[in-house]
């Protein structure tokens, strides 16, 4: 009995998780269209703050396990401001590059 219990709260658990890494995804998505906004239109961090900001917007990053709060959409901002890609920021290679620019 015991058993079933835990093994209903480990799926659960891993359930949660991959709920969470799918929203995180849209996060992804959100900023890397916001970023071609931003090299398109020249206004992608507007876009990605109207974005955090709206209900929708809101919603998602609770489900990916982000507070939505000021200090986040100013970060999102931030970070399509950089106009760098969330597929190659995340990559081992750029953030090489980067701890090299820094030690240099």
């Amino acid at each position: 009995m015991a058993a079933d219990f835990v093994d209903g709260n480990a799926f659960n658990f891993e359930q949660g998780q991959r709920a969470r890494k799918l929203f995180a995804a849209v996060v992804l998505a959100a900023l890397d269209d916001a970023i071609a906004d931003d090299k398109k239109y020249g206004n992608g961090p507007e876009q990605i703050a109207r974005w955090a900001r709206s209900r929708d917007g809101r919603e998602v990053l609770s489900c990916a396990g982000i507070d939505p709060n000021e200090r986040v959409v100013s970060g999102l901002m931030a970070f399509v401001g950089n106009g760098v890609r969330t597929s190659v920021a995340l990559s081992r290679e750029e953030s090489e590059r980067r701890n090299q620019a820094e030690a240099a």
